[in-house]
Parts: structure tokens; C-alpha cells; sequence
């Protein structure tokens, strides 16, 4: 058999590459501003990991009813480091446009 080549898996996904990488240069063009729009980014996608989880946990808890003990805490867990992963995004993401405020007033 002839092996093809590993090149052909990343073609389909070209046309997304191209199109995601102007976001991204006009970010990088828009200075601080740019910077303060993909903090805004980044704390979006702390919130909605954070919503995730929480509402992962309660579906667990809604369909499956009350677990054993051992098994819900691990559940809780799960949820708490999942929590804990979105509050470091949105802190990063509020020193991200803390930053580019900054960044603004001193630089302009």
C-alpha cells in the first residue's frame, strides 16, 4: 500500500487558516487598542468556561440525580478547577486591557 502523504490532512484546513489570520493581523495593526479588544476576548472565554462547568455539574446532578459522595466530589472538583482556569483567564484578560488603558493614555 502507498502511504499518503501527511500534507493532504492539512490542506481542508487551509482556507480556515487564511481566513482566521487577517483578524489577527488587524488586531497585532490596531496597537493598544487591538490589545484591549483580545483582552475583552480573553475574559469572554473565561466566562463561558466558567458557565461551562457550572453547567456541566448541574447537568450531571439533574440527570443522574444525587451520586455517591465520592463521585459528586470529584464532579465538584472538576467544576472548581475548571472555575478556577476561567478566573485566571479573566484576570489576564482585565491586565490585558488595564494595560492597553494604560498604554493609551501614556502613549497618545
Amino acid at each position: 500500500m502507498r502511504r499518503q502523504s501527511e500534507t493532504l490532512l492539512l490542506v481542508p484546513l487551509l482556507p480556515i487558516f487564511l481566513l482566521g489570520m487577517f483578524p489577527m493581523f488587524l488586531i497585532a495593526l490596531l496597537g493598544f487598542f487591538g490589545l484591549a479588544l483580545f483582552g475583552v476576548l480573553v475574559i469572554c472565554v473565561g466566562l463561558a468556561s466558567s458557565n461551562e462547568a457550572h453547567d456541566n455539574f448541574n447537568h450531571d446532578v439533574i440527570v443522574h440525580g444525587y451520586a455517591r459522595g465520592s463521585e459528586r466530589a470529584a464532579r465538584a472538583s472538576d467544576m472548581h478547577l475548571a472555575t478556577r482556569l476561567g478566573l485566571r483567564l479573566e484576570a489576564v484578560g482585565a491586565a490585558m486591557v488595564i494595560t492597553a488603558a494604560i498604554g493609551l493614555c501614556y502613549a497618545g
